[in-house]
């Protein structure tokens, strides 16, 4: 099970949040199959981000509460993120739904949909 963002999405995510909210961090230089620090630490290390982090990222809901977001294991053990509406289950936020493998790339690619349409909450801004 992934268990944090890789270096490719660490850096997508500090050049959209800083590393403020960064949890872990992988040391430099970094080799593949290095595993994450469990501390963000200083000079000499790239920022990544937990499933808990990532999770505290995403918007619980959107529109003013109009959409909620529902995070469910699929078919075939993918991971499937999508905002659907409050009254009506089967009417979901047309785009923004997303899916992957494991929870924290599928965490990841709901984010940048999110920051693409402006709806992320400006305290994680950097």
């Amino acid at each position: 099970m992934k268990r944090c963002t890789d270096i490719k999405q660490s850096r997508m995510l500090a050049n959209i949040f800083g590393i403020e909210n960064a949890d872990m961090c992988y040391s430099i230089p970094y080799e593949e199959g290095d595993k994450p620090l469990l501390e963000q630490g200083g000079f000499g290390s790239t920022p990544c981000w937990s499933l808990t982090a990532l999770l505290d990222i995403i918007p619980q809901e959107i529109f003013d509460g109009e959409y909620i977001i529902n995070i469910t294991e699929g078919s075939d053990n993918k991971w499937v993120l999508t905002y659907d509406h409050y009254e009506n289950r089967n009417h979901s936020y047309y785009g923004l739904s997303t899916g992957a493998n494991n929870l924290v790339d599928a965490c990841y690619n709901m984010i940048l949909k999110l920051h693409e349409r402006n709806l992320l909450c400006c305290d994680y801004m950097g």
